[in-house]
């Protein structure tokens, strides 16, 4: 089996800063694709941000100058610094990684739990 943990969401005010992380444990050969989505209060799960193993990413529009994607591949983690936080970044955070547990092409979505960040105006 395969777990994602994710940290470091949390309460800022408007104009701040956060970073996620977000660590892949267990049955791991390697993983392609990592990345965040997130969802609001009422609103569909939107993707955030994507990167795949060899470093190329790609980002909501919404999110395009003030959020960076990066991972470290050897840790199999993923990261999202997130800046110039606006009131409408508000949400559960959620990462994801398509891992492949053997010697073979089949990659596997897992996803984490949720990560909340609550920014105040």
């Amino acid at each position: 089996q395969v777990q994602l943990v994710e940290s470091g969401g949390g309460l800022v005010q408007a104009g701040g800063c956060l970073r996620l992380s977000c660590a892949a444990s267990g049955s791991i050969f390697s993983i392609n694709a990592m990345g965040w989505y997130r969802q609001a209060p009422g609103k569909l799960r939107e993707l955030v941000a994507g990167i795949v193993r060899g470093g190329s990413s790609n980002y909501a529009d919404s999110v395009k100058g003030r959020f960076t994607i990066s991972r470290d591949n050897d840790k199999n983690t993923v990261y999202l610094q997130m800046n110039s936080l606006k009131p409408e970044d508000t949400a559960v955070y959620y990462c994801y990684a398509d891992v492949i547990t053997g010697p073979h092409p089949d990659a596997m979505e897992y996803w984490g739990k949720g990560t909340l960040v609550t920014v105040s105006s």
